[in-house]
């Protein structure tokens, strides 16, 4: 706490001396009774109201150093700090199709983009970060933000399969609609750089936007789009009928895989197209982005003062009304 009139403190010596009086002067010049005997007082000497006689005055000293305090107006304040940072708005666009729970990526492919972008995000205090989810559809489960803390908790509750595989989305992989949404999100942002990291585990096969129109929405805004395929072209166990027994029956099929387009998006707006075949690659990938996307921006100091006095004042006031009350109520002195 600081103090926009710290010179008025040197008053506290009026109040000081005040008690400093009643303690050691004003006894000398109270009225006093001359009696043959006290022994008709000593039943009473020792009681609450004998002990307390002084309270009054003393809440009165109070009161008066409180309003000392008030005039020195006391002020709290709020800094904010100046450091060079390095801040970007980032847009995670993931996949959340059915093949995503595919394991050729441990512990499955939606798991480990979910433990991986949680990293990155934790490594990128300084940016704001928000997330779109696709299969056959497309949706923002969180726009750009710097509260790390509940967009971390959106990802785990939210970025997994269940939502296609439950019907709340269509299934499908929506490439194009999953980019022109991020590419939405960042459409306002005045950062300097804007990304889009986009994973996906296959090929376009639904939505009302291509992937390279949704590219050159991107281009159009200046956003750098960096492209993941995660697994892709393995063979992969496919449901195809259900026996009498209650036994699922499955083929090997090999999954497709469209590697050219997701180049073409990375190259159209400036970004860089990676491969994942395991989540140390994916791992690794994120942190080369990591590396790659740096811009430094100056973060300036400010401090905002508060002024405090109100709650000394109202204090002081209640505490003088309180020496009044007692002075002449319990308290009262005779003459």
């Amino acid at each position: 706490m600081t103090f926009a009139n710290p010179l008025y403190l040197l008053l506290l010596l009026l109040p000081l001396g005040m008690l400093l009086w009643h303690l050691f002067l004003s006894r000398t010049r109270e009225p006093q009774l001359l009696v043959g005997s006290v022994e008709e007082f000593l039943p009473h000497v020792r009681t609450w109201r004998t002990r307390l006689a002084n309270l009054p005055t003393y809440l009165l000293i109070a009161a008066a150093a409180l309003v000392v305090v008030c005039l020195a107006r006391p002020q709290t304040s709020r800094n904010y700090s100046s450091r060079s940072v390095e801040g970007i708005d980032i847009m995670l666009a993931i996949d959340v199709s059915t093949s995503m729970q595919y394991d050729d990526i441990e512990p499955s492919r939606i798991d480990a983009a979910r433990v991986v972008a949680t990293e990155f995000i934790n490594n990128r205090s300084d940016d704001n970060i928000g997330v779109t989810l696709f299969a056959g559809e497309a949706f923002t489960l969180c726009p750009l933000t710097t509260d790390h803390a509940s967009l971390l908790s959106l990802i785990s509750q939210n970025a997994n399969c269940n939502l296609a595989g439950t019907g709340i989305i269509s299934d499908g992989t929506a490439i194009g609609m999953g980019l022109a949404v991020a590419v939405s999100r960042l459409e306002e942002s005045r950062a300097p750089s804007k990304v889009i990291i986009l994973l996906t585990d296959g090929v376009n096969n639904t939505g009302q936007i291509s992937p390279l129109q949704a590219a050159d929405m991107a281009k159009s805004l200046g956003i750098r789009v960096y492209t993941i395929a995660a697994g892709g072209g393995a063979d992969v166990d496919l449901p195809v009928a259900i026996l009498p027994n209650g036994d699922i029956y499955s083929t090997q099929v090999k999954e497709p895989e469209d590697p050219e387009t997701l180049q073409k998006i990375a190259s159209q707006t400036g970004g860089q197209y990676f491969k994942a075949d395991n989540r140390r690659a994916l791992s690794s990938i994120y942190d080369d982005i990591d590396k790659l996307e740096k811009r430094r921006l100056e973060v300036s100091d400010s401090t905002r003062r508060y002024d405090a006095w109100q709650s000394f004042g109202l204090l002081a006031i209640i505490l003088a009304l309180c020496a009044l009350i007692l002075r002449y109520t319990w308290l009262r002195r005779l003459p």
